[in-house]
């Protein structure tokens, strides 16, 4: 069986972590059992994500005040964010779930300051995410083009005439 490289393994993973996230952003539409179940099962792949990038979490963050790139830095910012804004979306979601949990025989008082906390931190989750695609936009695209294939044109050369030579013809 043939080895996936870890650039495409790590494509797929955060595609499969930006589709769910999009799905289970918007619980109106996907209904409020898929939105819990399919954050939970968001929250396991964000740990498969993150143990994969680990030995780059560990790098970045000895070298943080010392040599390396301002982008480097930015970059640790941002998912640093993006983790502590996951993490409450995701614990304050189990906190006030109401099909997820009781599933379990768990059931918790509805909190209001908890869904609040859990809007407020969906929606710093979305900006985080928007501003983490954005600064990775041109892997992606690379990504993307390394996996579909290149369409190319056959075309067929086109040799000027002149209106008199069509004529002649």
């Amino acid at each position: 069986m043939k080895q996936v490289k870890p650039n495409l393994m790590n494509f797929l993973i955060d595609g499969a972590m930006f589709l769910a996230f999009l799905i289970a952003t918007a619980p109106r539409f996907s209904g409020l059992a898929i939105h819990e179940w399919l954050s939970l099962a968001l929250a396991a792949t964000i740990v498969t994500h993150l143990l994969l990038h680990w030995q780059w979490i560990v790098a970045i963050g000895k070298r943080f005040f010392a040599k390396t790139t301002w982008r480097s830095r930015l970059n640790y910012l941002l998912n640093a964010l993006l983790f502590v804004a996951f993490t409450v979306t995701i614990a304050t979601g189990i906190l006030i779930s109401r099909e997820a949990l009781p599933f379990f025989g768990l059931t918790m008082t509805r909190d209001r300051t908890l869904e609040l906390l859990h809007h407020q931190a969906s929606d710093l989750t979305v900006l985080l995410l928007g501003l983490h695609v954005a600064i990775h936009w041109s892997w992606i695209v690379g990504m993307v083009r390394r996996i579909l294939p290149q369409r190319r044109l056959l075309r067929k050369p086109v040799v000027a005439t002149s209106r008199l030579e069509e004529v002649q013809q």
